[in-house]
């Protein structure tokens, strides 16, 4: 296929598009595949987006943590948006393909959203640190103005190196087979298409992995360190369980997105095995965005408080409208 001009001359390949194969089963296993991912989908937006409803309209959770809170489910949601819609629609889509430019959107705005994410998680850590360690002077640090400023720059940081990976892949030469053994345009299979030296954009991806997962992940393990330690020194064991509780939700999803991420990203990239690699980022693309929701709603008691008072109020509003006239009647004699 001849490239088209639109991608310059620092962005010539011979290909203009990718074909994506995404899970190519039987009938019946696409089926399958085809209603797990959408319920799991679905479930994903609406537990994410009952999390920041949540959060907005209950002034008891107006705090901090529940801040970045609403920040990571806001992530969350745009996360798996930007991979599952597409596999699902090559379920049963006959053409597999997706250009060039779709496919670096793609790539950009999944690693950005990844980035993000790790930023994010080592300002909760920070968060979880000041309101643990430092409990009287937290108020006065953890103001308003600056819980802005770090989820801005978590964004802003999260969207900028991805930046900086993705226009150094995109200027490669890409040639022939353009298929992707993948259900998305991920860093990986993208990399062993080019058919030109590309150990400048492995190194500067290889580098900026290691930095937006590493420094975060430091962050995150100096923050637990210090809590870990002023917890074991209360006197009080109701104390140590409090608090202890208020870190364990974040502490599990730090180990579940980690765990998955630097063993994708934290390594060369000509080593990795296609279809263990689509296991695992099914995993940390897919279900990790819902499990998110659910391990802070059955970790946090506030959550689940605020979440049992909407779901009373609601059964007992849709009571009221139900009941038929004459009950109405009666209930008011």
């Amino acid at each position: 296929m001849s490239v088209g001009t639109q991608y310059g001359m620092k962005n010539q390949t011979t290909i203009s598009e990718f074909i994506l194969l995404g899970f190519s089963y039987g009938l019946q296993v696409q089926t399958i595949l085809f209603l797990a991912f959408l319920i799991t989908y679905m479930v994903t937006i609406t537990e994410n987006a009952i999390i920041i409803f949540v959060v907005n309209r209950n002034h008891h959770l107006h705090k901090p943590m529940y801040y970045f809170l609403g920040n990571l489910s806001f992530l969350e949601i745009w996360y798996i948006s930007v991979t599952l819609p597409r596999l699902l629609f090559g379920f049963w889509s006959q053409s597999k393909s997706i250009s060039f430019s779709s496919c670096m959107t793609q790539l950009y705005f999944f690693i950005s959203l990844m980035c993000t994410e790790c930023v994010l998680l080592a300002v909760m850590a920070y968060d979880r640190y000041l309101a643990v360690c430092h409990p009287l002077r937290y108020p006065a640090i953890m103001t308003h103005k600056l819980c802005f400023q770090l989820s801005v720059f978590s964004w802003a940081g999260g969207f900028s190196i991805s930046l900086v990976k993705v226009s150094f892949i995109s200027r490669l030469t890409f040639c022939g087979p353009q298929v992707i053994n993948h259900f998305f345009c991920d860093i990986s299979p993208v990399l062993n298409l080019s058919c030109t030296d590309m150990s400048l954009a492995e190194t500067v991806d290889f580098a900026l992995a290691l930095v937006i997962l590493l420094v975060p992940l430091l962050i995150i393990v100096f923050s637990y360190y210090c809590i870990v330690s002023t917890i074991l020194c209360m006197p009080s064991a109701q104390g140590r369980r409090k608090a202890f509780s208020t870190c364990t939700s974040h502490f599990t999803v730090v180990i579940v997105f980690f765990s998955a991420t630097l063993f994708m990203y934290a390594r060369p990239r000509r080593i990795h095995p296609f279809n263990l690699n689509k296991i695992v980022s099914i995993f940390y693309a897919v279900f990790t965005p819902a499990l998110n929701p659910l391990i802070y709603c059955l970790r946090n008691k506030e959550v689940k408080k605020v979440l049992r008072k909407i779901i009373s109020t609601s059964c007992s509003a849709h009571h009221q409208i139900s009941a038929s006239p004459k009950d109405r009647a009666v209930e008011g004699q």
